[in-house]
């Protein structure tokens, strides 16, 4: 989420304030003694990012009552957990882009890439330490399921009969635990209640699934400028999202799985045909009805929250990611 946007929706001052202070502190974590581990470690910090974890984590601290200087340790960390996460996928996938730059395993090497973020992720528990062992717990569990969701997306590589109990198992474990994990660190770091901090859990766990659904979806109909990389990149990579796998379900499904059946690399214009496919039949738009139906249960969730501007801006961010895909679309 760009930054104007994120003054948009938080009127909270001391929110903006403290995500500030979380930009400095990704530039000292990202800091070493050797200036081209810093170097490499701040390429992407450099590229920007939408800092949506750190953004949940301040807003997820208001619960509390001791906001103080917690939750900006714990946008840190879980920044820093996303961007070591990101390194190594661009090593897995051989990407060579990443937010609209080259990718570090591109411009460098894989191994320095690997190193890099081991960096970040050892910073990240460094980062978190001061505010105790359940939080450095909970980051390991994070980047623990981080691992099973990539070795599961890896397992499905290329697998046309996987369902959507598969991609959700998936993007569960690689993107919604770490969203869900910045709400509850921000929770604990500000002081809010075990109540509170179980109801901002459940919120950012269906958050993480409606964000990446979306995120899926613009792979399909935003602009290569609009998303940093190459459009259809998912396919190209052999992960079939959900628009993708109602297809394959649909009365396209033979034609789709005879587009994917050649193995990688799929031909531009079997990627092309398959978009075409999942846009124009409508397999798009019952993707986006899932995350609809994501975003109406963290709404449900925010029922555990007492009324106020930290739960109204929490649902705001919610339907904030299904009209970025309109947005994209228009």
């Amino acid at each position: 989420m760009d930054r104007p946007v994120v003054r948009d929706l938080i009127p909270i001052e001391r929110v903006w304030t403290r995500l500030e202070a979380v930009e400095e502190g990704l530039r000292r974590a990202t800091t070493s003694s050797d200036p081209f581990l810093t170097r490499i470690a701040q390429h992407l910090l450099a590229a920007g990012g939408k800092r949506y974890r750190p953004l949940l984590a301040q807003v997820a601290a208001e619960l509390g009552a001791r906001p103080g200087d917690g939750p900006v340790a714990a946008g840190v960390a879980v920044e820093l957990v996303h961007l070591g996460s990101l390194y190594h996928d661009d090593v897995i996938d051989q990407a060579d882009s990443r937010r609209g730059v080259v990718s570090v395993n591109a411009d460098w090497s894989n191994t320095v890439a690997i190193l890099a973020g081991d960096f970040l992720l050892a910073r990240a528990s460094e980062t978190a330490a001061p505010l105790g062992v359940e939080a450095v717990a909970l980051l390991a569990r994070t980047y623990g399921d981080l691992c099973e969701g990539q070795i599961g997306e890896l397992q499905l590589t290329g697998d046309t009969a996987q369902g959507r109990e598969g991609y959700e198992r998936v993007i569960r474990l690689k993107t919604a635990s770490l969203i869900r994990t910045s709400a509850r660190l921000g929770a604990m770091a500000g002081g809010a209640s075990s109540e509170q901090t179980e109801a901002a859990s459940r919120w950012a766990h269906e958050v993480g699934m409606a964000f990446q659904i979306t995120d899926d979806v613009l792979d399909l109909v935003a602009t290569e400028e609009f998303l940093g990389k190459p459009a259809g990149s998912d396919i190209g990579e052999g992960t079939f999202t959900l628009p993708v796998l109602f297809a394959l379900e649909g009365p396209d499904g033979d034609e789709v799985r005879r587009l994917l059946a050649g193995g990688r690399p799929y031909p531009p214009g079997a990627v092309e045909r398959v978009i075409e496919l999942a846009r124009s039949r409508g397999h798009v738009d019952r993707a986006l009805e899932v995350a609809r139906e994501h975003t109406a249960a963290a709404s449900a969730a925010l029922a555990g929250l007492p009324p106020g501007p930290v739960a109204e801006v929490l649902r705001t961010l919610g339907e904030y990611l299904i009209s970025r895909v309109e947005e994209a679309r228009h």
